[in-house]
């Protein structure tokens, strides 16, 4: 079915709002999930702040802006993490999370205001893991995915067995940690777990939208995986000569050359900085001189 801003597919009980580009960034794909006694939207998106559906509450699974646009159109209880909680709540928090400098963050400031209707909700409750909503017939159980951001969440739909994963998102971009509460070990022990969860749908928050079945799943998520080690190997390589971590974010880990935005620079900094530590704890990089690392 065809409406303003999204294409709505349902799976089970479970519908999923899908934006423009099969929910491709500045867009997202937001669930609405009914029961008996309530409904509720997960992750309101940008392609929900003309076309919103009623609802008695609404999940977040982290604080970013494409996740929580389409908040504007809603004035009932919002849940997230208690780890992004500050951050939904405060507009000046969730912009520091970004690590930007003062240029890029007003820049960036304006972007979240203009664009993305982003406005702090103080109102916001926390929850934690395991925390479970009952619509009535149908529950969400919180999947605590950190990693992406300190607060990342899944939810788990039953009896549908659907398995919403946010930005886990199996794109061939690959996992995102460069935010200053993101962290590469984290992210890595989420797969994890998302791994050994059984599920008769997967959905993500872009471009892959629903996966069915657990084997395909897995098989997505290794090739999502792997660009990490890709990132390993491609840093190993470059430091055959010594390099400093200017030059490392320089050369880019993450995004491809002809990419311009005001978060690149940080972006690639804090994610070559997580691989180093790795490299370095694991013997397979050294510091050859002050602030200069190669590989041993």
């Amino acid at each position: 079915m065809r409406t303003a801003g999204h294409t709505t597919a349902a799976y089970g009980g479970v519908h999923v709002l899908a934006g423009p580009e099969r929910g491709a960034y500045p867009y997202g794909n937001s669930l609405l999930v009914r029961g008996r006694a309530e409904s509720l939207v997960v992750d309101p998106s940008l392609a929900l702040v003309e076309d919103a559906p009623a609802a008695d509450a609404v999940l977040v699974s982290h604080a970013h802006e494409d996740h929580i646009a389409g908040l504007v159109s809603y004035e009932v209880p919002v849940h997230i993490h208690e780890g992004d909680l500050e951050a939904l709540r405060s507009t000046a928090v969730m912009l520091a999370g970004f690590g930007l400098d003062p240029d890029a963050a007003d820049a960036l400031g304006r972007e979240l205001r203009d664009r993305f209707h982003v406005r702090g909700r103080p109102d916001a409750k926390g929850f934690d893991e395991g925390a479970v909503f009952d619509l009535g017939g149908r529950t969400v159980t919180v999947v605590h995915l950190p990693g992406h951001t300190p607060g990342h969440s899944g939810f788990l739909i039953e009896p549908d067995g659907f398995l919403f994963l946010g930005d886990i998102d199996l794109t061939s971009f690959g996992p995102y940690y460069g935010d200053l509460g993101s962290s590469l070990a984290d992210f890595e022990a989420s797969m994890r777990r998302c791994r050994e969860i059984d599920a008769r749908w997967y959905g993500t928050f872009h471009q892959k939208g629903v996966v069915e079945g657990p084997a395909e799943f897995r098989r997505r998520l290794d090739a999502y995986a792997e660009v990490v080690r890709r990132r390993d190997a491609a840093l190993l390589a470059l430091l055959r000569e010594p390099h400093t971590l200017d030059e490392i974010a320089e050369h880019r880990l993450v995004y491809r050359p002809h990419v311009e935005a005001p978060y690149v620079t940080a972006v690639e900094r804090r994610t070559a900085q997580q691989h180093l530590a790795r490299l370095v704890r694991e013997g397979l990089v050294t510091e050859a001189e002050e602030g200069r690392f190669r590989s041993t």
